[in-house]
């Protein structure tokens, strides 16, 4: 599907998938996987293969959403040119250019004292030079600390055009829910984020895709890194599901077209890079782990192969499917 077309479905349905964002009635007890389904399951985990197997766990059978204790990770430079903050459940990735840093979602609103600041600080990066924050969709877990940095750095914020929507009328349940944290406060509207169009800071390009079904404007972005001095392409699909009940069987549809568009832009990119802003299903710790203890020569833990990176998209779309075949039980 071309962008132009593929952009005109999204206006369409956007009613459609905004309704989808809204916590939906108490989902009944699972049913039993028929055997028809947990063929599918297999299916998934024999072309993923070893490496994405947890991930085929994770999406297909046990999907879990992030939490407020996820645990911190080490702030840790992945590439020459790309560092990543965050913890367990949600991580940010901030990108050396020449003309100053380039910042890929900001955490919540309550993450950035306790973890984006100081992360910044551990790795000796300099928050005001953020000129540019990416938000790849817009939920708290992911704008809410861009705020701040607009505010205290003037960091300019880009969302796509349906996620501003999303985050600029939120819903009228949004508010202190009882014992939690105030609402996220809502960035000036700076720029928008366009499906396929490039985003230029200094000798750094970002290649938008949109993905919506997780939110209306979610977006994917493919971007260059260099492992000391090697170049590879990197890509994250920004607007991954975590527990299918949240979208409604017309955002999960969506979802899985996304999943597909995704797939064919990431092949034609070469792109042999995983990186992903919500790592419960492909733990960043671990990695991180082995890259802190890596001899020259080794392979790098992030680094996984174009072919290997299509099995990971793989995965997501055959748990997808996975997932819409049991609404059908």
């Amino acid at each position: 599907m071309t962008i132009t077309r593929f952009t005109l479905v999204m206006l369409v349905s956007f009613a459609i998938m905004a309704r989808a964002q809204q916590p939906g009635p108490p989902q009944p007890p699972a049913k039993p996987d028929t055997p028809e389904i947990k063929g599918m399951i297999e299916q998934t985990r024999k072309a993923a293969g070893p490496r994405w197997g947890y991930a085929v766990h994770f999406w297909c059978e046990e999907p879990r959403a992030n939490r407020p204790d996820d645990p911190a990770i080490q702030p840790t430079k992945l590439f020459d040119n790309v560092y990543a903050i965050g913890n367990g459940g949600t991580t940010v990735y901030v990108i050396q250019t020449s003309a100053g840093l380039l910042m890929i979602d900001a955490l919540a609103a309550n993450q950035v004292d306790s973890q984006l600041l100081p992360g910044f600080q551990k790795l000796g990066l300099d928050p005001a030079q953020v000129k540019i924050i990416l938000v790849a969709h817009g939920h708290a877990d992911h704008f809410g600390g861009s705020a701040y940095f607009q505010e205290h750095f003037g960091s300019k914020v880009y969302v796509s055009a349906a996620d501003w929507m999303v985050m600029e009328n939120p819903p009228a349940q949004r508010g202190r829910a009882a014992g939690g944290p105030p609402p996220a406060p809502i960035p000036k509207h700076d720029a928008e984020i366009k499906d396929g169009e490039a985003i230029v800071l200094g000798d750094l390009k970002v290649t938008p895709i949109a993905v919506p079904g997780h939110t209306p404007g979610a977006m994917g972005f493919i971007f260059p890194v260099k492992d000391n001095g090697t170049p590879h392409t990197a890509a994250m699909f920004g607007g991954v599901w975590l527990t299918p009940g949240l979208l409604n069987d017309e955002a999960l549809q969506t979802y899985l077209m996304s999943v597909v568009r995704f797939g064919d832009a990431t092949k034609k990119a070469k792109v042999d890079v995983a990186l992903q802003n919500h790592t419960l299903m492909d733990p960043i710790q671990d990695k991180l782990d082995k890259l802190a203890v890596r001899k020259k020569g080794e392979p790098h833990p992030f680094v996984v192969g174009a072919g290997e990176y299509q099995k990971f998209v793989g995965v997501m779309e055959g748990c997808t499917k996975v997932n819409i075949a049991r609404r059908k039980l």
